[in-house]
């Protein structure tokens, strides 16, 4: 059995391919840095990350790219050897390329080659299908000019040379959705179904409540296709805004080793409130079965939803979530941590204090467009404790280190070290909404290292210092319900100072936060 969300926390718009007896998915990851990680399987229920397709930050530029934006829905395929994933860069930076692109390897833990732009700066969304018959296809979904909705799009198909890595020959719009008035239409991928034809799946109805996955079917590629009479195939926006999990789609097939098929789906886990359902760990990672009725795939067959037991792969058995530490000791971070934004300048160090991390302090604060000084990781669990042990000490009360749950610029939960207006050194317990800052709480700390931690139960965040309860924070700001966007909580180490101190020679000596560890322990744990 699988414990579904397979991939917990900010793990949106899966995509899926064998290679032989391995599965490689990935996902998306807008404005992050390094972008699209990269996890290898050879169960479907288990998944280790090996990498990400986009590391180097010569492949792509995300310098002032708006939050949940950037890189958007990538699809992973393999043919002849190769691995290729294509994928859309959303409102790049004025002057850098955008639209589609298509990057390779054949070693999917890396390196991977730089971006081959493919054009369609309104497209979204793409895919790759590799035909029996030795052909290769490109299809996306992008705006329908003729629609007469909002979020009316189209799915469009062109055939893509191998040698060239591009995109030839006409375009043949295919489908415009199967429903009647469908909005965003996207998320395409094309198979040939194992009775002969081909496979549409898209999704459809948006990615929040209405999300749902339809699809069709043809004789060729380029059509025509014939709408499947029993659409949606898997959606949940029947089952009412207090089910516990929503928002069903995105889905993508992979057909195992054994003859069976399996479908990977993105879908949000929610806790219900006053002002309706709010998912701070944004859209997960979900496995259904799939079996084949009448020419038609069937997802989670006698159940028609996602489970959060779901049978897996003959022997597959999840193993459970256990705290991730740490220790600082490596040459250099490990692919778990993650940037806002591609960071230009030297931020974490591992070298300067061995078996610590020296985050060094960028122009750049958590509430602005640009790559501040933060180290993250997504949040995975309803309940959970983050924390570590710093060291820093603070010049004003402009300088700030401590760890963030970030959001978006305008939302995030902050638990802070710096100076009270006397000199002070505190702990502050900060709420970020829609722009606006809310000291919640702030405790004289004394100085020296100290362990910070906070505790997620449900909606609610707490706060504490060296064991010592700080501030219980309403996190529901941290769901894209009432921020906006696409992400998921992302939490870490942050350190912000002021400018001020600079050094004579123009050197930055504004105070380093130094932290000797980092643990976050997932489960049912007993906050202070």
């Amino acid at each position: 059995m699988a414990t579904n969300p397979v991939l917990p926390g900010f793990h949106p718009d899966p995509s899926i391919c064998r290679v032989r007896d391995d599965y490689y998915l990935v996902t998306s990851t807008f404005e992050y840095f390094p972008g699209l990680p990269l996890q290898h399987s050879r169960d479907l229920v288990n998944w280790k990350l090996i990498g990400h397709v986009l590391d180097r930050p010569e492949q792509l530029n995300l310098d002032g790219v708006r939050s949940s934006g950037g890189l958007y829905a990538p699809t992973i395929r393999w043919h002849n050897g190769v691995f290729y994933v294509v994928c859309t860069l959303v409102d790049p930076p004025a002057g850098a390329p955008s639209g589609n692109f298509v990057v390779t390897a054949t070693d999917p833990a890396g390196p991977w080659s730089d971006p081959v732009w493919l054009g369609e700066p309104e497209s979204f969304d793409p895919s790759l299908m590799f035909d029996t018959d030795g052909s290769a296809w490109f299809c996306a979904a992008r705006p329908d000019p003729t629609s007469t909705v909002t979020g009316g799009t189209e799915i469009w198909v062109q055939a893509f040379d191998v040698a060239t890595s591009s995109v030839v020959g006409p375009q043949t719009v295919i489908w415009h959705g199967a429903l009647v008035d469908a909005v965003w239409a996207e998320a395409p991928h094309l198979y040939r179904a194992p009775e002969g034809g081909v496979l549409l799946v898209i999704a459809e109805g948006g990615t929040a409540h209405d999300h749902a996955m339809t699809c069709a079917c043809a004789e060729q590629v380029t059509g025509p296709y014939r709408n499947h009479p029993r659409n949606p195939v898997l959606t949940h926006r029947h089952l009412g805004e207090r089910y516990p999990v929503v928002g069903a789609g995105h889905v993508d097939l992979v057909d195992a080793a054994d003859g069976t098929w399996w479908a990977v789906a993105l879908a949000m886990r929610t806790q219900w409130a006053d002002d309706g359902y709010h998912y701070p760990m944004g859209r997960e990672t979900f496995l259904a079965e799939v079996v084949w009725e009448d020419g038609w795939p069937v997802l989670n067959p006698g159940v028609g939803a996602l489970r959060e037991q779901q049978p897996g792969l003959a022997g597959a058995v999840s193993s459970p979530a256990g705290a991730v530490r740490d220790d600082f000791d490596r040459d250099s971070l490990g692919p778990g941590w993650s940037f806002v934004r591609t960071p230009r300048e030297p931020i974490a160090d591992l070298a300067e204090r061995p078996g610590w991390l020296a985050l060094h302090p960028q122009p750049t604060s958590i509430e602005d467009l640009g790559c501040p000084a933060f180290v993250s990781r997504p949040q995975d669990s309803w309940d959970f404790t983050a924390s570590g042990l710093l060291d820093f000490t603070p010049r004003s009360e402009l300088d700030v280190a401590g760890i963030v749950l970030r959001q978006n610029e305008g939302f995030s939960l902050q638990l802070l070290v710096s100076l009270d207006p006397d000199g002070r050194r505190v702990a502050r317990a900060i709420r970020r909404f829609a722009g606006v800052d809310e000291v919640v709480a702030v405790l004289p700390v004394a100085d020296g290292p100290l362990v910070l931690s906070v505790t997620g139960a449900g909606l609610e965040y707490h706060f504490a210092v060296d064991g010592e309860a700080l501030a219980k924070l309403d996190g529901r700001g941290l769901s894209t319900s009432l921020a906006g966007g696409f992400i998921g909580t992302m939490l870490g180490p942050y350190v912000h100072a002021t400018p001020a101190f600079q050094g004579d020679c123009g050197q930055n000596d504004a105070p380093i936060a130094y932290w000797d560890w980092f643990e976050y322990a997932p489960g049912d744990i007993h906050h202070v």
